[in-house]
């Protein structure tokens, strides 16, 4: 089998049919597509059943990370990926990354995305960089989710699997974590995937200026992830969190710089 693709799943029907259509429609490649869903109450799972080619397993979790990761556990495709129930695959994106995945020693393959609305009109397109980890770290998780594919034998056969204490940045902590256990990135260029901007977005429900205490606590919670992220793989030059703060803008400027480069050439 060529593909495993995981979909982790919490009270997401109003767009799962679009996620679960866009995978059955893919020709070209061989593929199982698991749903994990964690208990949802809403009509996930009368969606799924309209799509014979998905494989439903609901059972409480402890957050996204979680869910996908017993995806992993599952999966028997050369190749894994996760596709949110809220983001869609391109018409041929399987069979296009197919081509490019039978001929690299890479272990983690991308391609870019496109960014559409809650309604699933277009916004604008994503072209990735190639890797670094320099502008990972201290720019931002530039890879899209949905648009990664993992060597079944060496990242998930090597063990590894996303931290369940990562709400937020969970693919962040994990290629960086990827790098430093000498596996190899690739970027292709394939548009690989829709991904779906809307107000519930974990990674999007924070933003904006506020008072509000509660609304500041979950950001914060959210950079405190990349922070984390920043002080084991990174560049750390003091012990004091606010110089090390100060030192982490002006990395970030030069972070952004590179990855300009790094798109170019």
């Amino acid at each position: 089998m060529d593909f495993t693709i995981i979909t982790p799943s919490l009270n997401y029907g109003r767009f799962l049919a679009d996620c679960l259509e866009s995978v059955a429609g893919q020709a070209g490649a061989s593929f199982e597509h698991l749903v994990i869903d964690g208990g949802s109450t809403d009509e996930s799972a009368l969606v799924a059943a309209r799509f014979p080619h998905t494989v439903w397993r609901e059972e409480r979790d402890q957050g996204m990370s979680d869910a996908i990761n017993k995806g992993f556990d599952r999966a028997k495709g050369d190749w894994v990926m996760w596709l949110n129930a809220d983001d869609r695959l391109k018409p041929g994106a399987l069979s296009a990354m197919l081509g490019f995945l039978r001929g690299t020693d890479a272990d983690v393959v991308y391609g870019d995305w496109d960014f559409i609305d809650e309604g699933g009109a277009h916004l604008r397109h994503v072209v990735a960089p190639r890797w670094s980890l320099f502008v990972h770290v201290h720019h931002h998780c530039f890879i899209g989710s949905t648009a990664a594919f993992y060597r079944k034998s060496s990242v998930i056969g090597g063990g590894h699997r996303l931290r369940t204490d990562f709400r937020y940045v969970m693919d962040g902590e994990f290629y960086a974590r990827l790098h430093t256990a000498d596996l190899a990135f690739e970027r292709v260029p394939v548009t690989v995937a829709d991904f779906r901007l809307h107000g519930a977005n974990a990674s999007q429900r924070h933003l904006g200026k506020t008072r509000n205490l509660e609304v500041i606590l979950a950001a914060e919670r959210q950079h405190v992830e990349s922070r984390a992220i920043r002080r084991a793989y990174g560049i750390t030059l003091f012990t004091d969190p606010y110089l090390n703060g100060l030192v982490d803008g002006i990395l970030w400027i030069a972070a952004r710089g590179w990855k300009l480069v790094k798109k170019v050439f």
